[in-house]
């Protein structure tokens, strides 16, 4: 029997079958070409997500109107027939592993990626959404003004009605089993059917009755166009989660509404774009958090109900299912992190599983709101076809990996699933890193799964790892290949009086706990009086701040930027920020701090005193703060032994934060890249890189001995021509 019985489970939408009840709700990859044609990435990610076992995978984010509305700019596109031979291409890949599918259809309206300027949407406004995919582009010395929006005119409704069942014949042409509408988060349809964003005055905009005109139009148009039997799905925010939209007696209406209009399913989603916490649910939100919606929904109508939103383990889907709460359960996230979770699941196989910690840095901030393609901050493979071309060495190498960070630990997994040899070193008696300190930051808990699933895997392979260790150059050259991945220190900056008095933030964020399953031997917390200044910024300022907040600190930041945490994740900044105003984003209820969090930005320390700090600015005004303790934030590269074993001609790679400090994402990515990159001839070019997939004659013009200049024949013939007198004579050859 399946240890899953309920999620492994048939069910009917509408006259379609679906194999289980795991369904991948819409993403966007933003992975087409650049016309919006199906690429090979876009076949690649979907079909991979299929052979590892989902029952019905929505594709996100299909433009039916690509002049007026793009949500990413490589997202697919469908309003011309010339796109129906690739969509086919695509349905093709998910069928063949047994999976349904269907393709959502998005105009994203207001939140538009291209066209940046003359977006369409409900209302003429200004939108400010810094942490939307169709920001207002800012450029390096400009001021936010804000995108201008303009309404859509009853004729363009009319028209987008008509393009939005066209986009949805197509995708039936092309093999797909159903279409979805995109009616949450503030697109188009999401709104005008707004209470709170719909401000019209015509038959679109005021009661329900006519805020849902528009979207009942289009799922009209559809089923006139496709047949009432071809099913059609709506996914919108059942809470908006804003003070004047919409709640959970319209949400349950709705479904309501959707139910006796024909649709076969309704997809619940949360929050808009003015609501980012709800929408996109980093990680201070807790698994399972938007059930409840699910539930209200399913005491009012028949047709099924997904429900998603941090979903991340099977035993949770499996008791919602079995309480009736949901008839589906829907995994975005989860299957960018890992796309064989269905499989591991069915087979028992949980702690193999690769859980999503909601970080939002590869799908959101690397890559939407970077305009790039869709990535995961923990799995290097998303999006990457390289990894399923990964093979197993017939020639291993022996490989020593310094550092025991995220780069680290990822370079020794893939080296070793691909059989080289590796020695872990890592010079504190634990593995982790950086990662080590979010035990002790209030929200960031879910790191420590991909810590632990980590680890694990480095137990599973039987990576030699030594603790507590830092080998020597000498040490070193005893291996073929070398990285270095020693990750970033903090230092003092120049500054007047005592620097010995400044903390670094690795000890005011040491766990002084010695007996928890991590082993953190070695350790030391230093204790920092009530008032404290951080000097800097970057996540060591942002996960200190939280951490001193949290029990009790009176924190000041000051960063010499002009906004801090700029380059951090801006949904987790916007969850921060209200936590530094003493309040919580919405749906969250954590206790405030006890003081709230001061940032002072454009700020330098210029004197540190006893019990006091000179701050100046940049127009050189200074200021006198009183604190009892400054901790320093600036990190950079630690990279002596980098330069060392370069210096000593030894073969060694750089990646991670001892390269540049960064992210998350960026350390897992370069770490599995080293892993992948491994090549048992060891070459590098001029660039310090790793040669590898080389062209056949290439290589061997690279590594085969070089022969003498005549071959042995030929020496043979110019000794039968040497003349009989002994004197050489010149042959042409």
């Amino acid at each position: 029997m399946a240890p899953y019985p309920h999620l492994f489970s048939p069910i009917q939408l509408g006259g379609l079958e679906l194999p289980n009840r795991i369904v991948h709700v819409p993403t966007d990859i933003s992975s087409s070409h650049a016309d919006g044609e199906v690429s090979e990435r876009d076949i690649a990610h979907h079909a991979e997500i299929a052979r590892g076992g989902t029952g019905f995978i929505i594709v996100g984010a299909t433009t039916p109107d690509s002049k007026t509305g793009r949500p990413t700019v490589t997202c697919l596109v469908a309003d011309g027939d010339n796109y129906i031979p690739g969509l086919a291409r695509l349905a093709e890949s998910m069928h063949r592993y047994g999976a349904k599918c269907a393709v959502q259809l998005q105009h994203p309206g207001r939140q538009s990626a291209m066209p940046r300027y003359n977006t369409l949407g409900a209302n003429d406004r200004v939108l400010k959404l810094p942490w939307s995919a169709g920001h207002e582009i800012v450029y390096e010395n400009a001021e936010e003004k804000g995108k201008e929006i303009r309404a859509a005119s009853v004729e363009e409704i009319l028209e987008l009605t008509d393009l939005f069942s066209e986009a949805a014949w197509r995708v039936k042409q092309a093999g797909f089993d159903a279409v979805e509408l995109h009616a949450a988060h503030g697109y188009l349809l999401s709104e005008f059917m707004s209470p709170f964003l719909n401000r019209r005055t015509d038959r679109f905009g005021g009661s329900l009755e006519n805020r849902m005109r528009f979207p009942l139009a289009v799922v009209d148009s559809i089923q006139r166009k496709c047949g009432r039997s071809f099913p059609v799905l709506v996914r919108y925010s059942f809470d908006e989660w804003c003070e004047g939209g919409r709640g959970l007696e319209e949400g349950v209406e709705i479904a309501r509404i959707l139910e006796r209009a024909g649709c076969a399913a309704v997809d619940l989603s949360m929050g808009m774009q003015e609501s980012p916490g709800a929408g996109f649910d980093p990680m201070q939100y807790p698994q399972g958090w938007a059930t409840y919606a699910a539930e209200a929904v399913k005491a009012a109508i028949r047709i099924p109900v997904i429900t998603s939103h941090s979903l991340r383990d099977p035993e949770y889907c499996e008791q919602i299912l079995a309480e009736g709460k949901t008839d589906l359960v829907g995994l975005a996230r989860a299957l960018l992190a890992d796309p064989y979770w269905p499989v591991k699941a069915q087979y028992g196989r949980e702690k193999q599983i690769r859980r999503c910690i909601s970080c939002l840095g590869g799908c959101w901030q690397e890559s939407m709101m970077a305009k790039k393609e869709i990535a995961c901050s923990i799995n290097a493979a998303c999006g990457d076809p390289a990894y399923a071309r990964m093979t197993r060495t017939s020639e291993p190498v022996r490989v020593a990996v310094v550092g025991g960070g995220p780069a680290g630990m990822e370079a020794a997994r893939v080296a070793t699933e691909r059989g080289h040899l590796v020695t872990l070193f890592e010079q504190s008696g634990e593995l982790g890193g950086a990662m080590k300190y979010v035990c002790l930051v209030p929200g960031k808990e879910k790191m420590r799964w991909y810590l632990d699933w980590i680890r694990g895997q480095l137990l599973d392979l039987h990576v030699d790892v030594q603790l507590g260790h830092a080998p020597t150059v000498e040490e070193l050259r005893g291996y073929d290949l070398v990285l270095n991945a020693t990750g970033a220190v903090s230092y003092v900056p120049d500054v007047i009086g005592d620097t010995e008095r400044v903390v670094p933030f690795e000890e005011s964020m040491a766990c002084p706990k010695i007996a928890c399953e991590c082993h953190p031997g070695g350790r030391k917390m230093r204790k920092l009086g009530a008032r404290v200044l951080l000097w800097g910024d970057g996540y060591a300022a942002a996960d200190t701040a939280a951490f001193l907040a949290s029990i009790g600190k009176e924190v000041t930041i000051a960063t010499e930027r002009p906004e801090f945490g700029s380059e951090l994740e801006v949904i987790h900044m916007y969850v921060l920020r209200k936590r530094f105003a003493q309040g919580d984003a919405e749906v969250l209820d954590s206790r405030p701090y006890k003081h709230p969090v001061t940032v002072i930005t454009g700020t330098t320390v210029h004197e540190i005193r006893a019990g006091e700090v000179v701050l100046q600015d940049r127009d050189f005004t200074r200021t006198t703060l009183e604190v009892d303790d400054v901790v320093t934030c600036h990190v950079r590269p630690e990279t002596a032994l980098f330069t060392a074993l370069r210096a000593a001609g030894v073969a060694v790679v750089n990646v991670g934060d001892s390269l540049r400090p960064r992210n998350l994402y960026w350390a897992v990515k370069e770490g599995s890249g080293f892993g992948l990159a491994i090549d048992e001839h060891r070459l590098f070019n001029p660039n310090h890189a790793i040669l590898n997939e080389l062209p056949m004659d290439v290589l061997g013009q690279l590594t085969r001995e070089e022969g003498p200049a005549y071959s042995a024949r030929q020496m043979a013939v110019l000794a039968e021509l040497e003349p009989r007198n002994g004197t050489k004579e010149t042959v042409r050859t």
